[in-house]
């Protein structure tokens, strides 16, 4: 397995200083990030044949300012649902070693521009099978995200930290050892939204957590999630 440097794991401090840096940004720009003032009592709904204005976006900048990120605006909530591929060993004496079958993501975020937010939110990779027992994980991540929008369209990429727990059940004759580890790891991933109404998106995602499981040593796991946007 191909290994990171060490600098990877200076991630969380990383992740830290450019978010407050992408808020810093966001509180000197000034009213003029939000485009043109409406007019009192005027009609901000998308128009036929124009529903998704330029400079909207995916997640609807010209509208919406709360966001349960600080010194963020134009928030939303998601929930993602998918599929695991877990990098830790399955260890020996012939047990079965399978991944879980679903990982969960909830998870809120907030934009400091048009193009660049953050989020924070709570994964559950679920239970594998490995050495005679299970393996489980979960963990809390923060990221930056980065977004182009594109009329409906929209593509993203989050760069950012775990802090994950694993608990690892397992037979003695497997070698592997049984315990439990934790610890802040980096992340990173890449998708896609589409917008089917200003407020509500579907997103596709792939992302990858690294994790300390006990006796081995930081691993990965893979996830690929469909999910539903909803914004404020």
């Amino acid at each position: 397995m191909t290994r990171f440097p060490r600098i990877h794991r200076t991630w969380p401090m990383a992740v830290l200083a450019l978010a407050l840096g992408g808020a810093a940004s966001a509180q000197t720009g000034g009213s003029n990030t939000t485009g043109p003032a409406q007019t009192p009592g005027a009609n901000t709904s998308p128009t036929p044949g124009n529903a998704y204005p330029a400079g909207r976006g995916m997640y609807g900048w010209s509208e919406g300012n709360y966001s349960l990120i600080p010194y963020s605006s134009h928030g939303y909530i998601g929930f993602n649902a998918g599929t695991t591929d877990w990098d830790a060993p399955c260890g020996t004496g012939g047990f079965a070693c399978d991944d879980s079958n679903s990982a969960f993501h909830l998870y809120t975020g907030g934009m400091f521009n048009q193009y660049i937010g953050a989020e924070i939110g709570l994964i559950d990779f679920g239970r594998a099978d490995r050495g005679g027992g299970r393996v489980k994980a979960h963990g809390l991540n923060l990221s930056l995200v980065g977004r182009i929008p594109m009329g409906r369209l929209s593509v993203f990429g989050k760069f950012g930290t775990l802090y994950g727990r694993t608990d690892s059940e397992v037979s003695p004759g497997s070698g592997l050892t049984a315990g439990k580890d934790s610890g802040w790891e980096g992340s990173y991933g890449v998708g896609v939204g589409f917008d089917f109404t200003p407020r509500s998106s579907i997103v596709l995602e792939w992302n990858r957590f690294d994790l300390n499981f006990e006796g081995v040593g930081q691993r990965n796991i893979t996830t690929t999630s469909l999910g539903y946007v909803h914004r404020f």
